[in-house]
């Protein structure tokens, strides 16, 4: 329970204690006769009684209503945190989708690149062996003039 409610109960068995005291002390100094102190020690014990039994009472009734309280707003944190899971986990799937769309054209630009340079890489192949194979003419046309001395 919390502090409201315990303090609660210490008082009312505080007030039980003191009434109880004051009782006996009431015996031991009355100036009444005997049966006069006991009817008005059987009265004022009996308003002790009713007294206790409305703090309990009342007590009672506060603590069902905080903990009625305590429940209820148990209930709508429970509501508000399923409310923000909920909410974080459609963020989590939205982020994973778009990751997954950028990922995805990601590799459709990588598988284009590769394939441009590869076609790049061919062209470049066919240049350089049409350059050799120039230089091979070139080269074969100088072998087969006749060479002058000078």
């Amino acid at each position: 329970m919390d502090e409201k409610t315990n303090g609660g109960v210490g008082f009312l068995n505080g007030f039980l204690f003191g009434a109880t005291l004051g009782g006996l002390a009431g015996l031991l100094f009355a100036p009444k006769a005997g049966r006069e102190l006991r009817a008005d020690l059987r009265q004022k014990s009996r308003e002790v009684a009713d007294k206790a039994g409305e703090i309990s009472s009342e007590a009672q009734v506060r603590a069902r209503e905080i903990l009625e309280d305590a429940r209820r707003r148990a209930e709508e944190l429970k509501k508000e945190a399923d409310r923000q899971l909920t909410e974080a986990r459609q963020k989590a799937r939205e982020a994973l989708r778009i990751a997954e769309e950028k990922a995805s054209e990601v590799r459709k630009l990588a598988r284009e690149t590769i394939e441009e340079a590869r076609k790049e890489a061919k062209r470049l192949r066919a240049a350089v062996e049409a350059g050799v194979e120039a230089a091979k003419h070139e080269l074969s046309k100088e072998e087969d003039k006749p060479r002058t001395t000078a």
